[in-house]
C-alpha cells in the first residue's frame, strides 16, 4: 500500500513538473472604428488613343474592422525539451468582427499555423505556412507599423467596409507563403540571418483535349481542355539584420517561381514589348495565359501564374530619443515563364518618423515616391503619405486615427507604327485614393 502510494505520488509529482515546463497561450487583437474613403479613377485612353474623359468618383464610410491592425485569434505554445531545446508552436486565424462570419473565410484566414523546433545559442527552424522573410523586415522597420489604411508604398493597403478581407494589396511584396520552411539564427556579433524555402510540386502527364485555331485570342486560349502537366510553387529567401546600439539595418530578397500547365500549340505572341501595337485582344489573351499582373491580391498567400517574382527590401532606422527615423527600399519584378520580356516592375522608396509626444500620446509620418514599369514601355508614377497617432488607455489598449492618400500618374504607354499611343497593360488609368480611420484596438 505505501509503495502504491509513494509510486502515485511520484507520478503525480513528475507529469506536474512536465506541465509546468510547457505553455500555451491564447492570444488576440479586435479592432474596430469609422472607416472612410474617396476614390477618383481617369479612365485611361480610348482606343484610337485619344483621351477618354472619363473619371470614376467613389466615397464610402462604415463602421468598419482593421483600420489599425488586422483584427485576429490566436494559439501558440512552447514545450523545454532540456538541453536548451524546445518546441513551439502557432495557430492564428484572421477575424471579422463586422461580418456575417467572425472567422475570416477568405484566403487570410490561415494568417498563420507551423511548427517547429529551436536550440539556445544556434537558432531555430519551422514549418507551415509564414510569413516571408522581406514582410518579417517590413513588421520591424515601417513607420506606421504595416496598417491598413492607404499612405504607404511599402506596405500598400486599404480599408473600406468590408474589413480584414481587403486590407493588404500584396502589390509590393509576398507577405506570407504556405509549405514553407523557415530558418533563423540566433544573433552574433549583432547580426541575424533569415531565410526561407517553398516548396509545392506535382507533376503529371499532360493532354490537351483540343487544339486552338486561332493564336492570342482569349477565346481559343480558354477552348483548350488542358490536364495533367506541371504545378509546381517553389521558391528561396535570404536575410540578414544588423543592430548597434541605437541603429538597425535589415536586407532581404526573396524569389518565388511558379510553373503550371499552358498550351504548347499556342503561340505567345510579344506584341509591345519593343514599342508595338498592343492590343485589347492580345491583352486578354496574354492575361489569361498566366503573364503577370502587378502583385497578387490578398497578402499573396495565393501563388502567380507562370511567373517568376524576384522580391529585395532594404531598410534602416535610428532612434534619436525623442523620435525613431525610417528608410525603406522596395522592389519586385515579376515576369512571365513563357517570355521573360513581359515583366511587370514595381519599386518604391519611403522615410518616415515615429515619436511619443507625451506619455500616451504616439504619433508617426511618412511619405513615399515609387514607380510601376511594364512589359518594356508602360510606365506610371506613385506617391504616397500618411499621418497617424495613437492614444494609449493602458497597454493593451488604445485610440487612433490614420490618415492617409495614394496616387498612380497617367500611365505612358507604347505606341503603335503610326505614332498613335495605344491602351496599355499595365495601369492603364490613373488613380488616387484618400482614406481615413478613427478608432479602438484591444489586444488580449
Amino acid at each position: 500500500m505505501k509503495k502504491s502510494l509513494f509510486a502515485l505520488a511520484a507520478t503525480t509529482a513528475f507529469a506536474g513538473a512536465a506541465q509546468a515546463q510547457s505553455s500555451v497561450t491564447v492570444y488576440g487583437l479586435l479592432d474596430m472604428g469609422y472607416v472612410g474613403y474617396n476614390t477618383r479613377a481617369a479612365n485611361g485612353l480610348t482606343t484610337n488613343g485619344a483621351p477618354s474623359g472619363v473619371v470614376s468618383k467613389t466615397t464610402g464610410n462604415a463602421f468598419s474592422a482593421s483600420g489599425e491592425s488586422t483584427s485576429r485569434l490566436g494559439f501558440k505554445g512552447t514545450e523545454d525539451l532540456g538541453g536548451g531545446t524546445s518546441a513551439f508552436f502557432t495557430i492564428e486565424l484572421g477575424l471579422t468582427p463586422n461580418g456575417a462570419q467572425a472567422v475570416n473565410s477568405g484566403g487570410t484566414q490561415n494568417r498563420q499555423t507551423f511548427v517547429g523546433l529551436k536550440k539556445n545559442g544556434v537558432g531555430q527552424f519551422a514549418l507551415g505556412t509564414q510569413y516571408t522573410v522581406i514582410h518579417a523586415a517590413v513588421a520591424a522597420t515601417d513607420p506606421g507599423q504595416a496598417n491598413n489604411i492607404s499612405g504607404n508604398l511599402i506596405y500598400p493597403a486599404v480599408t473600406e467596409g468590408a474589413g480584414s478581407s481587403e486590407n493588404s494589396t500584396g502589390a509590393a511584396y509576398t507577405v506570407r507563403t504556405n509549405n514553407q520552411l523557415s530558418l533563423k539564427s540566433d544573433t552574433f556579433a549583432g547580426f541575424r540571418a533569415n531565410a526561407m524555402i517553398v516548396a509545392n510540386n506535382k507533376n503529371q502527364n499532360q493532354t490537351t483535349a483540343t487544339v486552338a485555331t486561332a493564336n492570342n485570342s482569349a477565346a481559343a486560349l480558354t477552348s483548350n481542355s488542358i490536364s495533367g502537366g506541371i504545378n509546381n510553387q517553389n521558391g528561396w529567401g535570404l536575410g540578414v539584420d544588423y543592430t548597434i546600439q541605437k541603429f538597425y539595418a535589415t536586407a532581404n530578397y526573396q524569389a518565388l517561381t511558379s510553373k503550371q500547365a499552358y498550351n504548347p500549340t499556342t503561340t505567345y505572341n510579344a506584341t509591345g514589348v519593343a514599342g508595338n501595337n498592343v492590343t485589347t485582344t492580345a491583352a486578354s489573351a496574354v492575361t489569361n495565359a498566366g503573364f503577370p499582373t502587378t502583385g497578387y491580391v490578398g497578402g499573396a498567400s495565393t501563388p502567380g501564374t507562370n511567373v517568376q517574382d524576384n522580391q529585395f527590401y532594404v531598410a534602416a532606422t535610428y532612434d534619436f530619443g525623442i523620435l525613431k527615423a525610417y528608410a525603406q527600399y522596395i522592389n519586385r519584378k515579376v515576369s512571365a515563364q513563357q517570355n521573360s520580356g513581359w515583366f511587370s516592375k514595381r519599386s518604391a522608396e519611403q522615410i518616415g518618423v515615429r515619436s511619443y509626444i507625451t506619455p500616451t500620446i504616439e504619433a508617426w509620418a511618412s511619405g513615399g515616391l515609387g514607380r510601376y514599369n511594364g512589359y518594356g514601355s508602360n510606365s506610371a508614377n506613385l506617391t504616397a503619405w500618411q499621418i497617424g497617432s495613437n492614444y494609449w488607455l493602458s497597454k493593451r489598449t488604445n485610440l487612433y486615427a490614420i490618415y492617409g492618400q495614394a496616387g498612380t500618374s497617367n500611365t505612358s504607354f507604347p505606341t503603335a507604327a503610326n505614332g498613335t499611343a495605344t491602351t496599355g497593360l499595365n495601369n492603364p488609368s490613373s488613380n488616387n485614393i484618400s482614406n481615413y480611420a478613427v478608432g479602438v484596438r484591444h489586444t488580449f
